[in-house]
């Protein structure tokens, strides 16, 4: 049994303990065995390891098949089954649960010394709820309960000639799944997981698949990398892969790329569209005039850009890794431009801001919020709906995600983002698996503004913002691990400063009279007194950032304008002559 996988010898170890099991976990996969050279699927493994134990035939049992002998087509079983069972397997009906009981007991109290198995194949899907059972499936299970504790062992002639059980093996997705008074204090049942590919394992199967190549010396660097890529995939995916680069004509080399079109279902990638370099090079002029007064932030934001489109983020670990293409984690004072600078370079690498996803983590400080983001559990509300980010990831994995204040989230939620920033995926509570590794992921953040203002040095603004960062995550939150995956990421944005709050002024009054033109067929015109009085009122607190100016350009020059349009007829052209205030309202002149 060398080289089998762990699980399976498991099994094979405990037969002479252990009447019934529960194999849970990755039952759909397929599995490597080295010295036979190939991959089995789950029910050909059980019966090449129970064959071995000089077991004559396995029974297998699902709702919609109803009876199969295995090995099919093979006489000597049939024969073995008829002996055991006192005739031959009808497979042409499904027996009712209370049918199956005949067999259950012959096999498992055999009147014969015959050894065989029982496999029940879909176990989850035999009670409508394993908490709520309907009364023929609560006596179906308490029979097999009593039947693990009353199952007699066999002795057979061949390398196990002691007693051993004839077993009955559940597969099941999850082991909650099946009643939990089956299993709980029973010695007479094993739980056994069945677990996802490791990448030694990935590494084998690479080397094994590659043979379907012209090839026939594969590399280990290029076997390797398609384990590597394939971090996360099932061996039965790795087949799939395969199958996918052989249809489109692709080489072994070039492997890397079919395992992205199997994660993510798309053929068109951005990142390596020959125009994006000059797009980010442009984008050094253009984000600038976007994002005001944030010099230090734009160039460490766009540096990082670079990197991924390059490809090379975490290009210093040993080997490549599905993390997501990018990560930034922007602290600063609220208004300066956080949200805008993500805003930017979705438009700057994906064309258009409809790549732009944005979560308010203010929303998420319940532990059970996360449930938006990845759906409910199986049997609770919302369950069929799945996660807002999931879904999202799922649907176009070619994304800006951006995760407002962070700080504001549930610490339990936090662990998700460890998943994401780690692996590069999540699992929803259906069981899919949103990939994030084309995604750039930005998270935002107060902290620390509390302690610093308008004027100081940038340097001393950043020291004590991202010190409020760190005490933050490895003081408040325990989550140390949370604050080295973002590393070096961390873009401290500055208070705008006198200048800046200028240009946002100006970029902003040209929105309003540009909106009063395109909605009115209107020109709208300022006097030089009346723009440098709203200069003046909109800019005088800077702390409040480019939101405070807007929000002051509303109040002092909006609402007063929209007043006296109102009351006036139309016209082709209107200047705004004068501008004051009568205690707290604005009041404007128009001419």
């Amino acid at each position: 049994m060398a080289g089998f996988p762990a699980f399976v010898r498991e099994l094979d170890a405990t037969l002479s303990v252990h009447p019934q099991y529960v194999l849970w976990g990755n039952l759909h996969d397929s599995f490597l065995v080295p010295q036979e050279g190939r991959l089995f699927p789950l029910r050909d493994l059980l019966w090449e390891t129970l064959r071995r134990s000089g077991y004559s035939f396995m029974i297998v049992y699902d709702q919609v098949d109803g009876l199969r002998v295995h090995p099919a087509d093979d006489r000597d079983a049939a024969d073995a089954a008829a002996s055991l069972f006192g005739s031959r397997v009808d497979e042409r009906k499904v027996p009712s649960l209370e049918g199956l009981r005949t067999y259950l007991s012959a096999l498992a109290r055999p009147g014969h010394p015959v050894r065989a198995a029982f496999v029940v194949d879909y176990a989850s899907r035999i009670a409508r709820s394993a908490t709520e059972l309907e009364p023929a499936e609560k006596d179906f299970f308490v029979f097999c309960e009593k039947l693990s504790r009353t199952a007699t062992p066999v002795r057979a002639d061949g390398d196990r000639p002691k007693p051993l059980y004839n077993p009955i093996i559940w597969l099941a997705e999850r082991p909650g799944d099946l009643p939990p008074w089956l299993t709980t204090d029973n010695d007479g049942i094993r739980e056994i997981p069945v677990p996802r590919p490791h990448l030694g394992d990935r590494q084998q199967t690479a080397r094994l698949l590659a043979r379907a190549f012209e090839s026939t010396d594969p590399s280990v660097d290029v076997t390797d990398d398609f384990a590597q890529e394939a971090e996360g995939l099932t061996l039965q995916a790795m087949i799939e892969v395969t199958r996918l680069a052989k249809e489109r004509d692709v080489t072994l080399e070039e492997l890397p790329d079919a395992v992205r079109t199997y994660k993510l279902g798309v053929l068109d990638n951005p990142w390596k569209r020959e125009h994006l370099r000059k797009r980010i090079v442009d984008g050094e002029q253009r984000v600038p005039a976007r994002v005001v007064g944030q010099p230090q932030a734009v160039t460490k934001t766009l540096d990082i850009l670079k990197r991924a489109v390059l490809g090379l983020s975490g290009a210093q670990a040993a080997r490549a890794s599905s993390r997501p293409r990018g990560v930034l984690f922007f602290a600063g004072p609220t208004g300066v431009g956080k949200t805008e600078l993500a805003k930017a370079i979705t438009s700057l690498v994906f064309g258009s801001e409809d790549a732009y996803l944005r979560f308010d983590m203010s929303e998420f400080s319940a532990e059970h919020a996360g449930d938006r983001l990845i759906g409910s559990p199986p049997g609770y509300v919302g369950f069929e709906a799945g996660g807002e980010l999931t879904n999202a990831v799922r649907q176009d994995p070619f994304r800006v995600i951006l995760f407002d204040e962070i700080e504001k989230a549930h610490p339990r939620i936090l662990d998700k983002f460890l998943q994401i920033l780690e692996d590069g995926r999540l699992t929803d509570g259906r069981g899919n698996t949103a990939f994030f590794s084309e995604s750039i992921l930005v998270f935002t953040s107060n902290l620390g503004t509390r302690h610093v203002r308008p004027g100081m040095p940038y340097t001393d603004l950043e020291t004590e913002i991202r010190g409020a960062v760190t005490e933050h995550f490895t003081t408040e939150l325990n989550r140390p691990e949370l604050l080295n995956r973002f590393g070096d990421n961390i873009v401290i944005f500055d208070f705008i400063g006198p200048e800046a709050a200028g240009r946002i002024f100006e970029l902003q009054l040209t929105n309003i009279c540009r909106r009063v033109s395109d909605e009115h067929h209107m020109k709208l015109l300022l006097s030089d007194e009346v723009t440098a009085t709203l200069r003046d009122w909109c800019t005088s607190e800077l702390d409040k950032g480019g939101r405070g100016i807007g929000m002051a350009l509303e109040s002092s020059f909006i609402n007063p304008l929209a007043r006296a349009l109102f009351d006036r007829g139309p016209a082709t052209e209107v200047t705004v002559t004068g501008i004051r205030r009568d205690g707290n309202i604005a009041v404007v002149d128009l001419r």
